[in-house]
């Protein structure tokens, strides 16, 4: 079955063309599955739409989960539409997007750590000037989120798991017990890990995660899917039959994909 999970719209401010633009592209590219998961309004902030050109608004909510759902029977015959979102993961609000989650028939959710020491991950000005110290601890902080996100068992997937490399290509390589620990802990909660090609565009290139980390997730027993990340229809599936190939080669014999949260997996 050839999937996408993760793919955006214009409602979060960042991305280009509507659902439909993306639904329409991945029958055009032979798709089975195509997940729509844009990301979460701010549920822990007061402003109804704070920072627009990151996420849709609370009030828009609604008619995002009601857009999918129409959309998922329009195309029934065609293609499955899955209702995903991109969720950011803030431990203090846990308990608040918990309760705002429950409401809604998802799919899946992708649980991702966008902000982390107060600074928004692809914020570029985060690393001018750092120490290698410094970078370390800020690697750190990270992935204790990341096991956080895992622990909490509120989502399916979680989202671009070396992110953090993105514009700062380095951290990569910085070694921390951090990284293993959460690997371990993401294993045994059971979510999955997306094998996430829009790494590409930014300064790191490739995917997230990096093929180390993956044969690491894989050591673990880390479950994978797949997710394009797109923020363009053009993008919807990119790089799906390379990922597939590698998965392969690093030794995974299955891959997930989800309805009605439950999680299904399906031979490589």
């Amino acid at each position: 079955m050839k999937f996408d999970l993760h793919t955006h719209h214009q409602r979060c401010g960042h991305a280009e063309g509507n659902i439909r633009e993306y639904i329409d592209e991945a029958v055009k590219l032979g798709l089975e599955c195509i997940g729509i998961s844009d990301h979460s309004p701010f549920f822990g902030e007061e402003a109804d739409h704070f920072k627009p050109w990151v996420a849709m608004a609370k009030s828009e909510f609604q008619s995002y989960v009601e857009e999918v759902l129409q959309l998922k029977k329009e195309y029934e015959g065609k293609i499955h539409v899955l209702l995903g979102v991109e969720s950011d993961y803030f431990p203090e609000h846990e308990a608040l997007y918990r309760d705002v989650y429950r409401h809604y028939p998802f799919d899946y959710i992708i649980g991702s750590v966008h902000v982390s020491n107060g600074y928004d991950l692809f914020n570029r000005k985060r690393w001018e000037r750092i120490t290698e110290q410094q970078a370390i601890i800020e690697k750190e902080t990270y992935y204790q989120l990341i096991k956080m996100s895992a622990e909490s068992q509120m989502f399916d997937v979680l989202g671009h798991i070396d992110a953090l490399k993105g514009f700062y290509p380095e951290i990569a390589h910085l070694k921390t017990e951090a990284v293993d620990d959460a690997l371990k802990v993401i294993a045994e909660s059971g979510s999955v890990i997306e094998v996430n090609t829009s790494g590409k565009t930014k300064d790191c290139g490739g995917w997230y995660p990096s093929m180390d980390l993956l044969e690491r997730a894989k050591f673990y027993g880390v479950e994978v899917t797949f997710g394009s990340d797109a923020h363009q229809p053009a993008r919807v599936a990119d790089d799906w039959l390379k990922v597939k190939q590698t998965l392969k080669e690093l030794g995974y014999q299955e891959w997930c994909i989800f309805q009605y949260r439950q999680k299904r997996k399906l031979a490589l």
